[in-house]
């Protein structure tokens, strides 16, 4: 393969069409270039198209107009944000097998090589399904480098890393010599080595690209919707003006009627210069979880299973959790925080009780607990309580960004972000007596992690929650932690 210059341009988009549905539009005349070694940031709201920008990239997708081009041929491989379901029973091995098109000799080498890199220690005989979630986004990533590709699309790759994680993963991506483009939601991570965003608009579906790190992108965003909306304003007056003229002179004669023509024309001129001020970084609307009636110890623990060395021990605990409790469990990647969530909520820990008749309330960080070929609208009716009605389930759905087109949508269809949402919104309805909350940032754009986080401290149930960001995490007040990495 021939080499690209240290400044050529590796990537670009010329007048890029492409939409899913006729007539609703992802991207409308996409035009933006990416230089070889750039590490650069793709943002955009919930269900904006980011996702499939990158299926455009890789060829995965093709656009309804205009050209995607990639220099010199340049490879690409992308660590997704989830690991594909029917990828969960293959060891890991067998997992790396598929990122070839025959099985290179020095395959274990190779995996030794990307596992390291990642920070990744887990045996190549276990099955993918089995590694914790914080494992699995270190899998996908070690998955994406095996491939040894020209350009590294990642797609939320702190989702379930611990900050150790993170920090490794920083490390790794300052140093990589190669071109890298980042889709995330964590803000200071982006911070850290990106030096240019590409901007998607939800509503213009026109690309925006900026130079600079993160929060200077971020506040440069800011101002210019500012200034957009002062000059908005200005202009809004100026046509009330006019229009107030053009109602006083249209009824007078001779010259009157001509200077009112062109106040008419004026005002006109001035509406089609109006800015189309961003609309889409919307935040969700506040809400509260309302709380089942139920009294009594909610949850009782009186043991849990933890992974030391990948080998699983017994510690006793002694946790009795009441209504208005709330519980934080912690720990390294790969302790068991995950699994025993999991468990709890499948009744089949015999350590661990939930009190009969308890709703609960639970935030998969896979979405595992959602059925993915129900549509938006049955999965919300599905876990309705009696009595509540229809106009109550579209205005919750609203609150969360889940407006009446996307209600008859599946939910594979869903961006993640959207199927986060989507869980909140269930959660809302469902009036649960226990939240079990496993990663409730993953996917969530930062602009809505301040409502979602007073949300769950105001809930005046139980809740258990496990989540690497300290951020979040600190906006709740917890009555007790469980450290797994330290029972």
């Amino acid at each position: 393969m021939t080499k690209t210059m240290p400044e050529e341009v590796i990537l670009r988009f010329d007048e890029v069409d492409f939409e899913y549905v006729h007539d609703k539009p992802i991207l409308s005349g996409a035009s933006f270039s990416v230089r070889q070694s750039a590490k650069i940031t793709l943002m955009g709201q919930n269900g904006a198209g980011k996702s499939s920008l990158f299926k455009l990239i890789t060829g995965e997708l093709k656009p309804k107009a205009g050209q995607v081009s990639v220099t010199n041929h340049a490879s690409i491989a992308t660590a997704r944000q989830v690991v594909a379901r029917e990828d969960l029973d293959l060891t890991v091995t067998e997992y790396f097998t598929k990122a070839f098109d025959e099985t290179p000799n020095d395959l274990q080498s190779r995996m030794y090589k990307v596992m390291t890199a990642v920070n990744l220690d887990v045996p190549t005989e276990r099955k993918v399904g089995e590694l914790s979630g914080g494992q699995q986004a270190r899998l996908l990533l070690s998955f994406a480098l095996i491939q040894n590709s020209d350009i590294l699309l990642l797609d939320e790759p702190t989702n379930n890393l611990d900050q150790a994680g993170i920090d490794h993963l920083i490390e790794f991506l300052v140093m990589y010599p190669k071109t890298v483009i980042v889709i995330s939601h964590d803000a200071d991570f982006l911070n850290c080595f990106t030096e240019g965003v590409i901007y998607l608009d939800n509503f213009t579906h026109k690309i925006e690209t900026y130079v600079g790190d993160y929060y200077s992108v971020v506040l440069e965003i800011t101002k210019r919707i500012e200034r957009e909306q002062m000059k908005n304003a200005q202009l809004h007056r100026s046509i009330i003006d006019r229009k107030e003229k053009v109602n006083f002179f249209a009824h007078k004669g001779g010259k009157m009627r001509q200077l009112a023509k062109k106040l008419k024309d004026e005002a006109a001129d001035m509406e089609e210069n109006m800015v189309d001020v961003r609309r889409e970084d919307r935040t969700i609307r506040n809400f509260d979880i309302e709380v089942q009636d139920i009294v009594g110890n909610i949850v009782e623990i009186d043991a849990i299973k933890v992974i030391r060395n990948h080998e699983p021990q017994m510690k006793k605990v002694d946790l009795k959790l009441r209504k208005k409790m709330h519980l934080l469990v912690a720990g390294p990647n790969g302790v068991g925080k995950s699994t025993f969530l999991r468990s709890l909520v499948s009744g089949k820990n015999e350590h661990a009780k939930i009190l009969d008749g308890v709703r609960v309330g639970y935030y998969s960080q896979d979405f595992s607990n959602l059925d993915f070929d129900q549509t938006v609208f049955e999965s919300l009716t599905s876990i309705l309580l009696e009595g509540t009605d229809e106009q109550t389930l579209r205005s919750v759905a609203a609150g969360f960004l889940i407006t009446g087109d996307l209600m008859g949508r599946k939910i594979s269809e869903l961006s993640e972000g959207q199927k986060g949402l989507l869980s909140f919104a269930r959660l809302v309805l469902m009036q649960p007596g226990l939240l079990i909350l496993d990663e409730p940032t993953n996917h969530i754009n930062f602009r809505h992690l301040p409502v979602i986080a007073k949300a769950i401290n105001d809930f005046s149930g139980t809740v258990i929650m496990v989540s690497h960001m300290p951020d979040f995490v600190a906006q709740i007040k917890f009555n007790d932690v469980l450290d797994l990495g330290k029972i």
